[in-house]
């Protein structure tokens, strides 16, 4: 896909400037509605001696790790937004030892600065067919109740590359039972930002024992009528750092995304 190529409305290119100098500045909130109609990217930097084991992991299991940047070592703007600096745009950071979450932080440049040998995977987030849901008038209940989205570690294994392995994690949209075909017709369609679900109701069919105790995110209210809907979620690179106790990462907060300035629609197939 040639990003050059496309149009951008200047509304929505300023709604996504403006947004990520808000999130520089200090905002610190789940991003899901946010620059409606924006691409959002998940993030996780690893040491160079485990980027290639992740870049292997990723092409491996693209439905839940689709790769749309790769930073190198030193290097902190991505190409999928201008004036931008992933230390500072995503409003919240993991960073993680051995496995174990120690800290986080509104801002990583220190720590980046600290760990100059990180390169950095940014990867598609289903908020990126949200706007298409919505338009289509399905309603997305976490962003209807501003809250964040649900997000469970599932019991589908991902395909294993060198050192790293874990199960893939889920995020999960209630979705009223007579708009299930249009929603999974929606997204399927943009693969690059997850795609279509890989399970409908039945949380116990993914080891997911209660579905009101999400492992990340919180939970969602579902009304009669209505049945969970579980997509690939690009927090799996986190649940793979657990696994793999990766000596040292930074990942994103669950729901703390970065805004690009690619509208979603660039990514439907």
């Amino acid at each position: 896909m040639m990003l050059k190529d496309i149009k951008v409305d200047p509304v929505q290119l300023k709604a996504a400037l403006d947004a990520r100098h808000q999130i520089r500045a200090g905002f610190d909130k789940p991003t899901a509605g946010m620059a409606a109609g924006m691409t959002q990217v998940n993030m996780i930097s690893v040491p160079k001696e485990w980027a290639y084991d992740f870049l292997l992991y990723a092409h491996r299991n693209p439905q839940s790790c689709p790769v749309l940047d790769v930073l190198e070592e030193g290097i902190y703007a991505t190409k999928l937004a201008v004036d931008s600096d992933i230390r500072t745009d995503f409003p919240r950071y993991r960073i993680w030892k051995d496995g174990e979450m120690v800290d986080e932080v509104t801002d990583a440049s220190d720590i980046y600065n600290a760990h100059p040998d990180l390169v950095t995977f940014l990867i598609g987030c289903s908020f990126s067919f949200e706007t298409a849901l919505q338009d289509a008038g399905i309603d997305v209940r976490h962003i209807h109740d501003n809250t964040n989205v649900p997000m469970y570690l599932s019991n589908i294994e991902c395909l294993p590359a060198g050192r790293i392995s874990g199960n893939m994690v889920v995020s999960m949209r209630p979705i009223a039972s007579h708009q299930i075909t249009e929603a999974v017709k929606i997204t399927a369609r943009m693969p690059s930002v997850h795609g279509a679900p890989v399970h409908i109701g039945h949380p116990e069919g993914l080891g997911i024992s209660d579905i009101n105790q999400p492992d990340f995110g919180e939970a969602s209210r579902i009304e009669a009528g209505e049945i969970p809907v579980f997509w690939a979620c690009g927090v799996t690179p986190q649940a793979a750092v657990m696994n793999s106790k990766i000596p040292f990462a930074i990942s994103h907060a669950p729901g703390h995304m970065f805004i690009t300035d690619i509208p979603d629609r660039a990514w439907i197939g």
